[in-house]
């Protein structure tokens, strides 16, 4: 209750702050949606509350509602700050060149809350299979929600239609998320206009014209770099401090604002037309070039880019230091690993492959209303190809690393051949090999092979071979089955980036669901591998598989798909444990290669059968008896058309049966282990 209390704060708060709306000068299109939606969603979560939980029961059954709904309150107090940010009127042209290209209010903020709000219905309901004390309502609620999750909604336009007010995506909200961005350039571009004919200053002018060329070339690449003078030429033009890679990198002072400066020399003419594809991007998760400046008679050129607080490399070692503590919790993890998955995903689909992406590609920032140490992170370093061929002279990066131990075999076994790696080896597949070894020190806080006794090229023959890090004892293994399979040897095993957003997103949909798992010694597990429910749902939904991201407006129905086929495989898998006396549970170490799937189906056995499972193996034998009763009263095949009636005593054996199949299925446990060996995908 009191987390849904700070929500309504959080609303009010920000409906205060959106009372002068009509003084953002900036992106005010995208802060009403933002506040629409807020306040749809928490209508949303309030209509569901009324009508499935008793207020009576709020310090006890609601509990399960507590991490989804502090994730909600996270995201709409980031979402006051960027409001409050737009909000400011000094600074205009500062704010004008930063804000121009941002799309975080519809790809960033709305994402996160079309995440979590499945997640917060799914608790809801959770909830409300308990709540009370009569039997047979409670009976009939696990009924109704387990008639929700039926293969017939597993069709987008259905789903929309059935339950598109809930998850936030009407027809007319998903229209808005698709065009405010261009509203808000459209507006901007006559605002700018507008101070161009009512006189300006001769700097503004150049202001001006720097403006408009960025707003009317957003998709172009046509458009000439603008004069350098512009830049360096301005009186509060200010170098602060250079930064990493010798005095490439400048963080300077301009417009009133702090910005990062790359600064090239010699051949531009080779740099110009990639930096125009650079400033063509635009991401939440990728580094913003903002603005291109060119000066031909020195032939230099110059990107201005967004200030962050540091690499994710210089992060990892701050917080792991000499105690070798693990960097993150394991939802922070998680998130920061959908973040590097989603920017990615965008790169990939404007086909730029990265071909570096390690944590000192990666920056991150602290995220302004978060307490939980959530980060903000972008990848950096892509694009500029004629830049890296100049810079890989040698094997080791700028953090002191062995640059060879992020890259895939195939790009190591071209380096071999040929000496040097080349940019046209690096393909979607190589930089999620990349990714495979960047979520390994995310989770671990270790640099990849730094336990090795073997060094360079032996080590680069090794990984060649098979070899992989080794995770710690008791690491997830739900999520250390995703990562083995972005480091898989064969490329063709490897997932694109758009499955793994899908199965990360799920995966936080776990962890949303059993905060406790930090705390306990034998914490719970998925109880299907969210992997094998990627490589169902690829075969019913084949588009899916392609390299691109979907709109956000269809991440409630994913979440929804995952969810139905989740409860299908728990259904087959209680059936096979009941008739067969299998032993074996639905996720853990054991891999078993499939050729013709993208991904591996996963095992895990046990090495005795706990009092649990055979508990529940009697009640899962209970309920089939039952059903097979019902069945024979006359009741078409696979429909209930009413509850069956039964003693008090069977009932009550029938609702703990349905409490472990249905209500809980998040609590099964596993047995620790040692170390993973993750040399048995070579």
């Amino acid at each position: 209750m009191e987390q849904f209390r700070q929500i309504g704060e959080a609303l009010g708060s920000l409906k205060a702050v959106m009372v002068f709306r009509e003084n953002i000068q900036i992106n005010q299109r995208q802060c009403c949606v933002l506040l629409d939606v807020f306040t749809f969603a928490y209508e949303s979560i309030a209509d569901e509350i009324i009508q499935n939980l008793k207020f009576e029961e709020k310090n006890g059954k609601w509990k399960v509602l507590e991490q989804p709904l502090r994730e909600i309150h996270k995201i709409f107090k980031e979402g006051e700050v960027y409001i409050k940010h737009c909000l400011e009127i000094k600074d205009f042209w500062a704010k004008a060149i930063t804000l121009c290209h941002n799309t975080d209010c519809v790809e960033f903020y709305i994402h996160n809350l079309l995440c979590c709000m499945p997640i917060v219905i799914e608790a809801i309901e959770s909830a409300a299979e308990t709540s009370g004390l009569d039997l047979d309502e409670m009976q009939r609620k696990r009924l109704i929600n387990s008639n929700k999750y039926r293969k017939e909604f597993r069709d987008m336009k259905l789903f929309k239609w059935k339950f598109g007010k809930h998850y936030l995506i009407t027809q007319d909200l998903c229209n808005r998320y698709d065009t405010v961005w261009k509203e808000d350039r459209w507006f901007l571009f006559n605002k700018v206009h507008e101070k161009k004919v009512s006189g300006a200053t001769k700097y503004e002018r150049k202001l001006i014209e720097l403006l408009l060329r960025n707003l009317e070339v957003s998709e172009s690449l046509e458009a000439k770099l603008l004069p350098s003078s512009i830049l360096v030429g301005s009186k509060d033009y200010q170098v602060r401090r250079r930064m990493g890679n010798g005095s490439q990198y400048k963080e300077i002072q301009w417009l009133g604002e702090n910005f990062v400066l790359r600064h090239f020399s010699g051949d531009i003419d080779a740099l110009e037309s990639e930096i125009k594809e650079l400033l063509s991007l635009s991401h939440p998760n990728i580094m913003d070039c903002l603005c291109g400046f060119i000066d031909e008679e020195k032939k230099e050129c110059f990107l201005l880019m967004e200030l962050m607080s540091k690499t994710l490399c210089t992060h990892i070692k701050e917080i792991h230091g000499p105690r070798k503590r693990i960097p993150f919790v394991l939802h922070t993890a998680v998130d920061l690993m959908l973040q590097i998955a989603r920017g990615m995903e965008y790169l990939h689909s404007k086909k730029v492959y990265h071909g570096e992406l390690n944590p000192s590609n990666i920056l991150v920032k602290p995220r302004s209303a978060s307490p939980e140490g959530y980060l903000h992170s972008k990848v950096s370093g892509f694009g500029l190809s004629s830049v890296k061929d100049l810079n890989q002279k040698g094997n080791v990066n700028q953090n002191g690393n062995l640059s060879f131990i992020w890259y895939s075999p195939e790009v190591l076994e071209e380096r071999e051949q040929s000496g040097v790696a080349s940019v046209s080896k690096y393909t979607e597949k190589s930089d999620v090999y990349s990714f495979g070894m960047v979520c390994f020190e995310l989770l671990t806080g270790k640099v990849p092979f730094e336990d090795s006794h073997l060094q360079g090229e032996k080590m680069s023959r090794n990984i060649r071979a098979g070899e992989r890090p080794l995770f710690p004892l008791n690491s997830p293994k739900y999520i250390i089955n995703l990562t083995k399979k972005c480091w898989h040897t064969d490329p063709n095993q490897r997932p694109n980036f758009s499955s793994i957003c899908r199965v990360l997103r799920y995966t936080k949909r776990f962890l949303a669901l059993n905060p406790g798992y930090n705390k306990e010694t034998d914490p719970p597990v998925p109880p299907v591998d969210y992997c094998d429910l990627e490589s169902a749902l690829l075969r019913k939904f084949p588009f899916w598989g392609s390299s691109g991201p979907s709109p956000i407006s269809n991440i409630p129905f994913q979440m929804f798909a995952y969810r139905v086929i989740e409860q299908e495989k728990m259904s087959t898998g209680s059936k096979d444990n009941s008739e067969s006396g299998s032993d074996a549970s639905l996720c853990g170490d054991e891999n078993v290669t499939s050729g013709d799937e993208p991904f591996l189906t996963v095992i895990e056995k046990k090495p005795s059968v706990g009092p649990e499972i055979i508990n529940n193996r009697r009640l899962v034998s209970t309920r089939k008896t039952l059903d097979s009763r019902t069945k024979h009263s006359g009741t078409p095949k696979g429909r209930l058309d009413r509850p069956p009636q039964m003693t008090p005593r069977v009932r009550s054996m029938r609702m703990n049966s349905d409490k472990h199949l249905i209500s809980s299925p998040r609590i099964i446990r596993r047995s620790s282990s040692g170390h993973v060996s993750d040399s048995e995908l070579a």
